[in-house]
């Protein structure tokens, strides 16, 4: 389904695809659903999340006896600094989740509702507006690797001087030996030195 079709709908907000205005799904049966695309500028994201240009992907969203579950699929691109040659690269990130909205607001009284306890989640704002810029907040975070690599034969810096092992060979040699292996060392072969 398209944004122009959003629009028709009532269900996407003009300035930001990732909140839908999901009034009418709340007053439809269980099991009621729509589905929505969109592709948005990251910038209100990169604080917290480095990413790099635009958020695009599609949400389904589904009215349950107690809310709406979201399914979100989307991708994105962010900034990260290689572990090992502390140089900065650009990585994909794909997110699948799904999550379910509470609303704060009853429909037909206008009365507040608590949130469950046992489950707490996202909220539906009190004007029926389903933010899902903090899920996916959330959920990219979790997506970035611990440990980012700019390409998995990454040989890093040199240890000794520093040197960016990407650019090219250093002129360093590694020829320390650690007086606790010297016993060992006449096992070694001529060329080879034991490492600290």
């Amino acid at each position: 389904m398209d944004r122009c079709a959003l629009a028709s709908e009532g269900l996407a907000l003009g300035d930001t695809a990732m909140r839908f205005n999901v009034s009418q799904l709340l007053k439809s049966a269980i099991g009621a659903g729509r589905q929505c695309s969109f592709d948005e500028d990251a910038a209100e994201l990169a604080e917290s999340v480095p990413f790099v240009g635009r958020v695009a992907g599609r949400a389904r969203l589904m009215r349950t006896n107690r809310g709406v579950l979201t399914h979100i699929e989307a991708s994105a691109e962010v900034r990260l600094a290689c572990s090992r040659c502390l140089e900065q690269f650009v990585a994909s990130v794909h997110l699948d989740f799904h999550e379910e909205y509470w609303p704060t607001v009853d429909m037909v009284t206008g009365v507040p509702l608590a949130q469950p306890e046992a489950e707490p989640g996202f909220v539906i704002g009190e004007d029926n507006v389903l933010d899902a810029t903090e899920a996916i907040r959330q959920y990219a975070i979790l997506e970035l690797p611990i440990k980012p690599l700019c390409r998995a034969d990454c040989p890093g810096l040199c240890e000794v001087c520093g040197e960016n092992l990407n650019t090219g060979r250093c002129t360093c040699t590694l020829a320390t030996t650690d007086s606790r292996w010297g016993a060992l060392a006449q096992f070694l072969e001529p060329d080879q030195a034991i490492k600290l």
